[in-house]
C-alpha cells in the first residue's frame, strides 16, 4: 500500500534528480569571440612586406551585435581605410560589407549590429578584415575571420 510518506519521498527524489540533471546540461553561450591573424600573404594576390596584425571579434548571436579590435604594425604607411569584406572564402575577394570608422590608428575599434544575412556569412567564416595604405590601395594586410 502506498502511503503519503512514500509519495513524498518519491517526489523529493524525482525533484532532486531533475535538478542534478539540469546542472549537467551544457551552457549555451550567446556570445562568441575569435582572434585571427592578418598578413600580406592573405591578400589576393599576396602582398610582400612586413605588415602584420590581429583582428579580435566578439559576436552576440542573440542581438547580432559585433564588436572588433584590429591591431597592426609594420605597414608601409598610415592606414587610409579599413573594413570587413564579404562574403568570400579565404583566397577570394569580395566587396566591403562594413567599413571601419573613426581613427585608423592602431588599435581600430568598432561596433555594429549585423543583419541576419550578414551574421550568417560572418559565422560561416565568409568575412575578412582588410587594411589599405597609399602604397597598397587594394589592401596591405588581410585576415579571414573564423572561429565563431
Amino acid at each position: 500500500m502506498i502511503t503519503t510518506r512514500t509519495l513524498l519521498g518519491a517526489t523529493f527524489l524525482g525533484a532532486t534528480l531533475a535538478l542534478a540533471g539540469c546542472g549537467m546540461m551544457p551552457m549555451m553561450s550567446k556570445t562568441s569571440s575569435a582572434t585571427n591573424q592578418m598578413s600580406g600573404a592573405q591578400e589576393v594576390p599576396p602582398r610582400p612586406g612586413s605588415g602584420a596584425g590581429t583582428v579580435v571579434t566578439t559576436l552576440n548571436k542573440e542581438t547580432r551585435a559585433l564588436r572588433w579590435t584590429v591591431t597592426y604594425s609594420g605597414l608601409s604607411g598610415p592606414v587610409t581605410a579599413g573594413h570587413f569584406h564579404g562574403p568570400a572564402a579565404a583566397g577570394s575577394n569580395a566587396g566591403v560589407v562594413l567599413p571601419f570608422t573613426g581613427s585608423m590608428a592602431s588599435p581600430i575599434e568598432g561596433t555594429a549590429t549585423l543583419t541576419e544575412a550578414q551574421m550568417a556569412d560572418f559565422v560561416a567564416g565568409r568575412w575578412y578584415a582588410n587594411l589599405h595604405t597609399a602604397a597598397a590601395p587594394g589592401g596591405e594586410i588581410r585576415g579571414q575571420v573564423t572561429g565563431h
